[in-house]
């Protein structure tokens, strides 16, 4: 751990064996912990770092071989778990899946918590606000109709695809935590719940859907949302969710 000018440039070390060059990236990472500080403080490391790593290499090696009490969450570090999700450079990503190729490493990295979740430590946030307008959506297959022993509710692709994008969030809170209104109001549902409300508000073999629609159609639902497609943008699976926002506002209209 040493420190290092703001512009100073990451300086390349010799290449390995395949011939691709290394470089030693500065990450400064805010750390918290809750037994000793009262207020979070930034550290900086220099790690030895390929471009074709990604920052979640960086902070194993970090934990690994230089400071074992870094914390983070990560499970399956291929952006599948949504485990990872934290704020690299100012913007909400997963640390598996931010290549160093596509930073620029002739500045320091900044790493910290994602935003509007109480800290825990590091790059630990508390999960159980999100998780709670998760479940208040009641994100699951609600049907009145029983299919026949040993068959499939049917559904056709064109009623499938009305639904599809938002099949594709992974509860990573990387939306969620970017959005201004969440940061400043604890009980907005949110992004992630919007979006896992869609998916299923939707679905043709559901039949909850205006039950879902009541719940949304609340002054912390939909119309707390100021379309500012930051959950958009920070989003990993590339889900359009301020599109699947709006076409919630749209059904609790025509409800």
């Amino acid at each position: 751990m040493t420190l290092v000018a703001p512009d100073a440039p990451a300086a390349p070390q010799e290449s390995n064996d395949s011939g691709i060059q290394s470089y030693l990236v500065t990450f400064i990472i805010r750390r918290f912990d809750p037994e000793t500080d009262t207020e979070p403080r930034w550290v900086d490391y220099d790690v030895e770092m390929y471009p074709t790593d990604r920052v979640l290499d960086a902070l194993h090696r970090i934990k690994w071989d230089v400071d074992g009490t870094l914390s983070f969450r990560r499970s399956c570090a291929h952006g599948i778990c949504g485990s990872d999700a934290m704020r690299i450079n100012g913007r909400n990503r997963l640390a598996c899946k931010t290549l160093i190729k596509d930073l620029d490493i002739s500045k320091p990295i900044y790493v910290e918590a994602i935003k509007g979740l109480p800290l825990e430590k590091d790059l630990i946030v508390d999960m159980d606000p999100f998780f709670e307008s998760f479940r208040d959506v009641q994100p699951f297959l609600q049907a009145n109709s029983t299919p026949e022993p040993g068959k499939e509710r049917i559904q056709s692709i064109t009623d499938r695809a009305v639904y599809d994008d938002t099949t594709k969030c992974i509860l990573c809170a990387a939306c969620t935590s970017s959005c201004p209104v969440f940061w400043t109001d604890g009980q907005y549902f949110g992004p992630a719940a919007i979006v896992n409300a869609h998916r299923f508000i939707f679905d043709s073999r559901d039949d909850a859907g205006d039950v879902r629609l009541d719940i949304l159609n609340d002054k912390e639902g939909v119309w707390r949302c100021r379309t500012t497609f930051n959950c958009t943008e920070a989003c990993p699976r590339g889900i359009e969710i301020t599109k699947a926002i709006a076409e919630v506002k749209q059904a609790v209209l025509r409800s």
